[in-house]
């Protein structure tokens, strides 16, 4: 399958699974699925020593991320719960124009005239979904 179509499935399944359930709830239980199958997953492909390899720098750059990532999912459900799906979906995607935002000013990417125009193009469709006029 294509990436688009995963991506299609993923904020299907979070949507239908997050449905009237309290959203740390949700959070927590898609948290413990995601534990149990990148362990297996590990198992599986033998990346389990890999573990062994992480130096103490690494486990703190990922706690760190993982802290970030448990914030997000927090809110994320919370907002899911409270709003429409295309608009919290939408606002929550605007992570997209962040990233290039900060990979071309703190990371040195260079970006084209077409980027930057997809960009604002990302921007001003977030700020359409959104917009309950």
């Amino acid at each position: 399958m294509s990436w688009q179509l995963w991506a299609l499935v993923s904020a299907l399944l979070a949507r239908a699974g997050s449905a009237g359930a309290e959203s740390d709830a949700a959070a927590f239980m898609r948290s413990v699925v995601i534990l149990l199958a990148l362990g297996a997953i590990c198992l599986a492909t033998g990346q389990w020593q890999a573990l062994r390899g992480l130096t103490g720098r690494n486990l703190g750059l990922l706690s760190l991320s993982g802290l970030a990532t448990a914030g997000s999912w927090a809110c994320y459900f919370r907002a899911l719960k409270t709003g429409g799906a295309a608009q919290v979906a939408t606002l929550n995607k605007l992570s997209i124009v962040l990233v290039a935002v900060l990979g071309a000013t703190l990371l040195g990417e260079r970006l084209s005239g077409i980027n930057w125009l997809g960009i604002g193009l990302v921007t001003a469709g977030a700020y359409l979904l959104a917009y309950r006029g």
